[in-house]
């Protein structure tokens, strides 16, 4: 969800944040206009004159560029996993245990939560997953009454083809910076997020 005050539009949050990084080589940065506009400036300049006279645009003009650049990362992250025949419950379930590390092993309960799915929905990826060969049910050897869901190689090679192909595209976000300016952005990124975690702890981080 973008700034309350200016609009209302809706948003899902991926999480692309931690993977490995796939791309060999480091784009060139672009020098830009300092006077190039983007969409944000023609729509804060557009509606200036019937905003509250308090209102930093400065603030708004973050927010909004931040809302943007992930809605084209989730549509970037939508391209690829339909390129390779993935739903995004896949991409949690495959990411979900290739990050729990060898020998890549979750309970399905567990696999549940980070998903947000239902043990139903659950049951449901989990046998098409199966069927593809991309993961592989086990018993529990600490209790039999128990299954574990494990990542097959299959499944961890679709997993790593995926992130190959997202990481390339979403280092068209950096085209435009140097390796200094990177640095700088990842920074106050960080300063940023920070604060909000502190006040606005969230269930994944």
């Amino acid at each position: 969800m973008t700034s309350s005050i200016l609009t209302s539009r809706n948003y899902q949050a991926s999480y692309l944040d931690v993977k490995k990084n796939f791309v060999n080589t480091a784009p060139v940065a672009t020098k830009r206009k300092s006077t190039e506009q983007d969409h944000v400036d023609r729509f804060l300049e557009g509606i200036s004159a019937d905003l509250p006279a308090d209102l930093d645009l400065t603030v708004e003009g973050i927010v909004e560029r931040v809302q943007g650049i992930n809605r084209r990362i989730k549509r970037m992250h939508d391209e690829t996993l339909d390129q390779i025949g993935l739903t995004f419950s896949d991409w949690h379930v495959l990411t979900s245990l290739h990050w729990a590390g060898e020998p890549y092993r979750r309970s399905a309960g567990e696999l549940a939560r980070h998903a947000d799915l239902t043990s139903g929905a659950m049951t449901s990826r989990l046998d098409a997953l199966e069927s593809e060969g991309l993961v592989r049910r086990l018993r529990d050897p600490n209790d039999r009454r128990s299954v574990l869901i494990q990542l097959t190689d299959k499944g961890r090679q679709k997993h790593e083809q995926a992130m190959d192909i997202q990481g390339k595209k979403e280092a068209l976000l950096a085209e435009a910076l140097t390796d200094r300016e990177k640095e700088q952005l990842n920074a106050l990124l960080r300063r940023v997020m920070i604060t909000l975690e502190d006040r606005y702890p969230g269930k994944h981080g």
